[in-house]
């Protein structure tokens, strides 16, 4: 065969995928529209921390709102950077954010254009360096065999220094290389769609970069064509990779490595879900609007922040209608926890709560309540929204790799976070505190 028509049978697919794709962007263009200004609603959000990531989201799309986005930018400069800033706002970020936070704020930086040559730029490189060999160090420890966090975490760390162009240690990239292969992309037990895609879009970036060698390269191409299969694996009967939470971040990765052509469908897919109104954690979201603009965070490489258009503004919503006088509907939610090996429960209760509370709303409630055995429960703010750390006085040990994990009983995992999550009526929750 002509090599020429070689390469057309071999683009042909990508170019029909892609083709598909702007189809259904531009049919669903108000949609898309709309989920951009929620995340503007967001940032203005003074209450809530301010969120890289929804950061990230609205440079990377078409439709900007300049002046807002710069007011937030400085609001994560002052978190981040709070000695740097001029502007004496509380902090609530930890002094030492995470190895994931870190890099999302770099990710962040660049899509600002933001020069990272000078003192604080330099400064905020080698911290993320440092975050990532301590977590490779951990890896080879022999009583412990993975990272500090996780390799979502790791491999969120080495795209963030890869967009920025900055050379890594080649022994972090083999750590992460191996690791895949090996199949640590796990989450409490379950291959991680999310993780994987994040793995994926990290080999993706170091892949084009032109600090490294053939063979080194030659592993990276090899990483790329894996994770792409064991992402499309995963596709589920309704179209979604994993589930509809991790589906926006496995679609950046697709359209990253030139495009697939099942990713028209799985964008549909996400557009049904927006509309059926399944994203409402701010992060989830903000891996969406990128993946619906036919973007992924490798184009933050490419940002060059010069004539860029606003015209994005915000919509005055509706007020909301009140609900008739008289009684407030109602469901019952029954707790359970458990702490194996002990048989006895550590609590049960059933509450009456209104419709439409969040899991996170049940468990205040249960707090509140004077029962015999009070309800216990301790959190850890994230950038994902309310982390559950602690049930009834139990929390993992330094050290112990244990959590609690969170079912709809009798076995079926949440997919959605304590604070997304609304329970049905006469549900039961069941608390088991498990290793991972």
């Amino acid at each position: 065969m002509d090599p020429r028509g070689l390469w057309i049978f071999v683009l042909f697919p990508i170019l029909f995928a892609s083709v598909q794709l702007c189809d259904i962007l531009e049919g669903n263009s108000d949609r898309i529209r709309s989920l951009n200004t929620e995340l503007l609603k967001v940032a203005e959000d003074a209450s809530e921390e301010p969120n890289p990531s929804v950061y990230l989201a609205l440079r990377l799309s078409n439709d900007h709102n300049l002046q807002k986005e710069s007011q937030y930018l400085q609001r994560l400069k002052d978190a981040f950077q709070p000695n740097a800033s001029s502007t004496p706002t509380p902090v609530r970020y930890h002094e030492h954010p995470s190895t994931g936070q870190l890099a999302l704020y770099l990710l962040a930086l660049r899509a600002a254009c933001h020069d990272m040559e000078a003192l604080e730029g330099r400064q905020l490189v080698t911290q993320l360096k440092l975050h990532l060999n301590k977590e490779k160090a951990q890896i080879g420890h022999k009583d412990k065999g993975h990272p500090i966090t996780n390799y979502y975490q790791y491999s969120l760390g080495v795209l963030a220094l890869c967009v920025h162009h900055k050379k890594i240690d080649e022994h972090v990239i083999r750590k992460l290389l191996h690791a895949e292969e090996e199949g640590r992309f796990v989450l409490h037990n379950k291959h991680s769609v999310d993780t994987e895609a994040m793995g994926g879009l990290a080999f993706a970036c170091l892949e084009r970069a032109t600090f490294y060698g053939p063979e080194l390269v030659a592993n990276l191409t090899q990483a790329v064509e894996r994770s792409k299969q064991k992402i499309l694996q995963a596709k589920t009967a309704e179209g979604a990779f994993g589930n509809v939470g991790s589906s926006p971040l496995a679609t950046q990765f697709l359209i990253a490595t030139g495009m697939n052509p099942e990713c028209p469908e799985v964008v549909a897919t996400l557009i049904r879900s927006l509309e059926r109104g399944d994203f409402q954690n701010a992060l989830i979201k903000s891996q969406l609007l990128p993946a619906l603009h036919g973007k992924s965070y490798l184009d933050v490489a490419r940002m060059v922040c010069q004539d860029e258009r606003g015209g994005l503004e915000l919509v005055t919503s509706s007020p909301r209608l009140e609900p008739p006088a008289g009684r407030t509907p109602s469901i019952r939610v029954q707790l359970l926890v458990k702490q194996p090996p002990l048989l006895v429960p550590l609590y049960r209760n059933v509450l009456r709560v209104p419709l439409g509370s969040s899991l996170l709303d049940v468990l205040k409630v249960a707090e509140r309540l004077n029962t015999p055995k009070r309800f216990m429960f301790e959190t850890q703010n994230t950038l994902s929204g309310p982390l559950l750390t602690a049930v009834m006085g139990v929390k993992p040990r330094e050290g112990e790799r244990k959590y609690w994990k969170v079912l709809r009983a009798p076995n079926t995992a949440l997919e959605q976070g304590i604070a997304d999550y609304i329970p049905q009526d006469k549900e039961t929750i069941l608390f088991k505190f498990s290793p991972w």
